[in-house]
């Protein structure tokens, strides 16, 4: 997946150097968007990716004089944020997925508190992913998706911050092991060796078959399909109709909340005893290159419809194994949705 920029221009360098705010902006323009996807992918969660993407252009515009233009302005500026995130994967407890906090739950009577603070892996909606033209081929459209799938950027979370930081330098960002050690300022044998654990534990923890894979094998009338009948099932409070698309071993995690529930008996529980007590409308958004909707429920006595969650799926063989809700207002926000319908 080929992200590397284009050789800065020395005009507006020149301008940049010599204190023009404005010359610095349109340099580094470019390369926000990217820069912001990169520190997502190291961080898992794109308000950690705000705050190393802020820091990173601070520590440019400071440290610009000193730039020499030996490698590309683009180079430098990933240099800069993945050392950036790498102080602060050490000060910040990683991000983690509901498996990970504790075991499925088992009844629906007890969601539990909230977990409040930095501790769950983030979506990050489409519309904040780096720039890509009407132009994009396939291979680099499936290759951007992949890099910000939520099991690829959860897998990540589980690599100390070198080997993370390595690996996306290598196979997402395609530097070459020289390039990577000059930009972590390591040698190029610790490179490879910090890759091939990194891939390792990776593979381990990934389906088989990535999402944009899934997507694209379910096609755009197969993905329409199986997504209508999802509306239609949960707007209707249909258990049945909804239950049948869901994998036998399907997931429903819902963060902040620390309760979760695995595999379909688990799974038509919740939604029998929790979701299905409540009218619902769902708004089609997508976030990590995968498929998900905004969902708003209308209590008792309301006569509106308030945002609640969003939801993100994952299929697998055109069935739904994973629904991952994330109900965090801070995260709802990131996406510009109304906060109520009708």
């Amino acid at each position: 997946m080929p992200l590397h920029p284009d050789p800065t221009e020395p005009d507006g360098l020149s301008r940049a150097r010599a204190s023009d705010s404005s010359a610095f902006d349109r340099l580094v323009a470019p390369h926000r968007g990217p820069l912001h996807a990169h520190c997502y992918r190291m961080l898992g969660s794109p308000h950690d990716a705000d705050d190393a993407l802020q820091e990173t252009l601070l520590a440019a515009w400071r440290g610009l004089p000193s730039f020499e233009g030996r490698s590309a302005l683009g180079t430098w500026l990933y240099q800069i944020s993945t050392n950036v995130c790498l102080r602060l994967i050490s000060q910040r407890p990683r991000r983690i997925e509901s498996p990970d906090y504790g075991p499925a739950f088992q009844s629906t009577g007890d969601l539990g508190e909230m977990v409040a603070g930095p501790v769950w892996l983030e979506p990050l909606s489409d519309n904040e992913g780096h720039a890509h033209g009407s132009h994009e081929d396939p291979a680099s459209a499936l290759a951007r998706r992949e890099s910000v799938a939520l099991a690829f950027v959860a897998a990540l979370q589980h690599l100390p911050g070198t080997q993370r930081a390595v690996l996306l330098l290598r196979d997402v960002l395609e530097y070459s092991a020289t390039e990577t050690a000059d930009m972590l300022g390591t040698s190029t044998a610790s490179v490879n060796s910090a890759l091939q654990r990194a891939q390792k534990t990776v593979k381990d923890k990934l389906p088989a078959v990535s999402q944009a894979s899934e997507l694209q094998a379910l096609g755009q009338d197969g993905l329409a399909r199986l997504l209508g009948t999802f509306v239609s099932a949960w707007e209707s409070r249909d258990i049945d109709a909804l239950v049948r698309l869901f994998t036998e071993d399907a997931r429903f995690t819902m963060p902040p909340l620390p309760a979760w529930f695995d595999g379909l008996a688990g799974v038509r529980m919740f939604i029998a005893e929790r979701v299905c007590a409540t009218p619902w409308r769902l708004l089609p958004l997508h976030a990590n290159g995968q498929v998900g909707f905004a969902c708003y429920l209308k209590a008792e006595g309301d006569n509106r419809f308030r945002l609640g969650g969003i939801t993100l799926l994952s299929l697998r063989q055109g069935r739904i194994n994973g629904l991952h809700s994330f109900l965090d207002p801070a995260v709802h926000r990131r996406f510009g949705l109304a906060e109520e319908i009708f």
